[in-house]
């Protein structure tokens, strides 16, 4: 089935709903990838060797080696929790979350330790945490954080909070309003992990999608392109019995 599309001018309009949304979406690290597979950590560690200056690469070996000698929490604040307050000045914004999770990697944190670095570090730290999860968490224990990441309105943790982790984790119910709230606030539809995977067959994500499609055009509003991308998805053949993840079905 084909489904009408904007015009041009409608397209254009669209994408100027959310200027700052389209801005502050895209990071250039590896450690942004949101594809169902997330890059290896050996594959960040070798990205920043490639790219980071010597000052900064000293610095980040000796905050792994820092991290790897005292691992886990200690007391209000670990030595390596300040490290990661740190790497956006030593490492600059655009190895910042990459080298961010080298370090919760190299101090071994667990679901207790990420929580804490998420809720009270900077948005920055959040981002890093949440990219992080696939990474560090095996299970759907750390599912809290992607969940208050979603209930925020910045675009760049919802794009973090998107991830593989998500896609593997987040119950159908949960995941189908998280692309909902990249449509909302402009977060492009690349960055869902596993996107034609999850969303391959599913009806109840098409009746969302053409609902809110027809609140924007009942208030003169244009419909997002994106809409339609996932939309004919939906219309796919979903995956085999017994191929999906548990955590797909609703709850």
């Amino acid at each position: 089935m084909s489904h009408p599309r904007t015009t041009p001018t409608a397209r254009t309009e669209s994408v100027q709903d959310a200027p700052s949304a389209r801005a502050h979406t895209g990071q250039s690290t590896p450690a942004a990838a949101s594809t169902s597979t997330p890059p290896s950590l050996t594959d960040l560690r070798d990205h920043l060797t490639a790219h980071l200056d010597p000052p900064a690469r000293t610095w980040l070996d000796h905050a792994l080696d820092e991290a790897a000698a005292h691992p886990g929490l200690h007391g209000p604040i670990s030595v390596w929790e300040l490290r990661l307050a740190e790497a956006g000045r030593r490492c600059g914004p655009t190895h910042a979350d990459a080298a961010r999770v080298l370090i919760l990697d190299a101090a071994r944190a667990g679901t207790d330790a990420l929580t804490r670095v998420y809720f009270q570090g900077t948005a920055d730290e959040r981002r890093a945490v949440l990219h992080a999860l696939p990474h560090l968490v095996s299970g759907p224990g750390a599912l809290p954080l992607v969940e208050d990441a979603l209930r925020t309105n910045d675009t760049r943790l919802l794009s973090a909070a998107v991830g593989p982790y998500a896609a593997r984790h987040l119950t159908a119910h949960a995941w189908r309003h998280a692309v909902l709230k990249c449509l909302f606030t402009g977060v492009p539809v690349d960055h869902v992990a596993d996107l034609p995977r999850r969303a391959s067959g599913d009806g109840e994500l098409a009746r969302m999608l053409a609902d809110y499609a027809a609140e924007r055009t009942a208030a003169g509003r244009s419909v997002p392109e994106d809409l339609y991308r996932v939309l004919d998805l939906t219309e796919s053949t979903p995956a085999a019995p017994g191929t999906d993840h548990p955590h797909v079905k609703e709850s």
